[in-house]
């Protein structure tokens, strides 16, 4: 008897963009409609954000002294994963619509490989900076005794694994030759490739559960044991002021990611349903996590909005300096007290700047 062989898969590299979208049913517009527009202009705007408030936060960590510890430094790099995402999306915002016809194969592969890096090392960030505040935390300590070179190494780490994901569908893991198995969001992309991403972001996600639970946990306990030495209303306040940081990091992250990896899953396992129809909506609102990271982690540090407002100082001067409140007379004690605040503040702008400067020229090693 003749024995039979499976014939070799038929890989479709030579095809273009369009093929494969018609392979899902998915269709391209051949011009813009009401929609697009809403989302690439919603999205342009979500993206300007994000790039200008984590170059404030990068900026800020980078130019204050007090902000050289391995926590900012986490901090600061999950700032630069947001903005990475950031440009990330906006280079997308550019490349869709109608404009994905014009896309080569690679050239698809990079415009979703980019967004895949950018939002994993954003993801992974996060659940660093929970497993660094969970040591310091537990081991009562202001800041973490990682050393610089452990930081280091973490950060590699974490780019490391983003622009690894972000490869692995250009490597072999899509669907250009196992048309069977291609995905409805994305027409080159293998579904069981979305389905590990989405687990992988979902086990993220349930990792800062675990941590910040455990954590309001000790600290709830502490309290409790220490109440008979502090006041009641200090330990409410503690307990609440708590419960308020959890509650927006895991409901930020929940409100913002959960929506777009249930799509990913129900696309991954072919549920039939229509995963398209809130596509592109739920994917402007993860890229929503990147500008609200810098606002819960770095905003509420009073030291990094002082920072904040000096860079601002600097860059933009106010008009006329001191002298525009000539011939203005103050009928008030409450009038004179406000323009002298007004001014001490200018002074310290200015002076930041000024020292700012002298660091960034006589300063070449920063404190370990």
């Amino acid at each position: 008897m003749a024995s039979t062989t499976a014939a070799p898969p038929v890989c479709y590299y030579d095809s273009n963009v369009s093929f494969f979208y018609l392979n899902v049913n998915k269709t391209i517009p051949e011009e813009w409609r009401p929609q697009d527009y809403v989302v690439v202009g919603l999205g342009l705007t979500v993206c300007v954000f994000i790039i200008l408030t984590n170059i404030l936060v990068m900026s800020a960590i980078f130019m204050n002294r007090r902000f050289h510890y391995p926590i900012y430094y986490l901090l600061g790099n999950l700032a630069a994963a947001d903005l990475f995402a950031g440009i990330a999306y906006m280079h997308l915002m550019f490349h869709t619509g109608p404009w994905t016809k014009k896309l080569s194969i690679y050239q698809w592969f990079l415009r979703q490989g980019l967004i895949d890096t950018s939002l994993t090392a954003s993801v992974i960030n996060l659940m660093a900076i929970a497993l660094e505040r969970h040591q310091t935390i537990f081991t009562m300590q202001l800041h973490s005794s990682m050393t610089n070179r452990r930081v280091i190494l973490l950060i590699l780490a974490i780019w490391l694994i983003a622009i690894v994901m972000g490869l692995v569908p250009t490597m072999g893991w899509n669907c250009m030759c196992d048309l069977q198995n291609c995905s409805k969001m994305a027409p080159l992309y293998s579904r069981s490739y979305l389905v590990f991403w989405a687990v992988l972001n979902l086990f993220s996600f349930t990792v800062m559960v675990v941590v910040y639970t455990r954590i309001f946990i000790y600290v709830r306990r502490k309290n409790l044991r220490m109440s008979q030495h502090t006041s009641q209303t200090k330990h409410k306040e503690t307990v609440v002021s708590l419960m308020r940081t959890v509650f927006m990091i895991l409901g930020c992250f929940v409100i913002c990611w959960t929506p777009g990896l249930v799509l990913l899953l129900l696309d991954g396992v072919n549920c039939g349903c229509g995963v398209l129809t809130y596509e592109k909506y739920m994917l402007v609102l993860a890229e929503f996590n990147s500008l609200m990271n810098p606002i819960i982690y770095s905003y509420r540090d009073q030291d990094m909005r002082r920072t904040f407002k000096r860079i601002l100082c600097c860059l933009w001067p106010r008009a006329g300096g001191r002298g525009q409140h000539a011939g203005v007379r103050f009928n008030t004690l409450e009038q004179e007290r406000r323009r002298q605040e007004s001014e001490d503040s200018w002074i310290a702008c200015k002076s930041f700047c000024i020292s700012s400067s002298q660091l960034d020229g006589n300063q070449t090693v920063p404190p370990s």
